[in-house]
């Protein structure tokens, strides 16, 4: 289990991550062929990623390994979907939808698509769309290699690192259970490419 001071920094990092991705294609919209999509609200919503993020975290009671797990399925997503670029319009969406998805591949124990429709504001009718049109945008690819994984956290680490510079020499290591690994190799050619998610 991660160190329970890691999270924040991790909901901060991701936040950072995607708020920078978001606004990046939200500045170049007009560059983008894009398609009309679920994920994307036909309003921007005024919530913060941040403060959205952290609501997920507060309610969806999963292992902090589902975070770093979503965040390869959003990685995977935007590689496999370029015309559904994450955008202020769709990246609440996409991560309510991703972390919902990763909750039920890697944890033992998840709450129904009702609870976790209420936690990220949407019917439950939209989350059971979403995460049928987020399964296929993935091609159904969810297996996470450890050496995938491991790339991610050494990856958002070093992020954090660089971000939150340690107050003691020897920082708390963001280190996940073994039990949430799994043995099919899906993601080979990461091969030390930095995990950052496309714009």
């Amino acid at each position: 289990m991660a160190d329970p001071l890691i999270m924040p920094k991790l909901i901060n990092l991701l936040s950072s991550l995607l708020h920078r991705v978001a606004e990046s294609n939200d500045l170049n919209s007009s560059l983008h062929t894009k398609k009309l999509s679920i994920f994307n609200a036909l309003i921007r919503p005024n919530i913060s990623i941040q403060s959205y993020l952290e609501r997920i975290f507060k309610y969806a009671n999963c292992s902090s390994s589902c975070y770093v797990v979503a965040y390869v399925y959003l990685n995977r997503f935007v590689k496999k979907q370029p015309l559904l670029p994450i955008n202020s319009f769709s990246v609440h969406r996409l991560l309510v939808t991703s972390v919902l998805v990763s909750i039920k591949f890697m944890d033992d124990i998840c709450y129904d698509n009702a609870y976790y429709a209420r936690v990220g504001g949407i019917s439950t009718a939209e989350i059971n769309l979403l995460e049928v049109d987020f399964l296929f945008g993935l091609g159904f690819q969810l297996n996470v290699t450890p050496t995938t994984f491991y790339d991610y956290c050494t990856y958002l680490q070093t992020e954090m690192m660089m971000r939150f510079p340690p107050m003691c020499s020897h920082p708390p290591a963001l280190t996940i259970g073994a039990d949430h690994y799994s043995i099919n190799d899906d993601d080979c050619q990461s091969q030390h490419h930095h995990p950052q998610l496309a714009v």
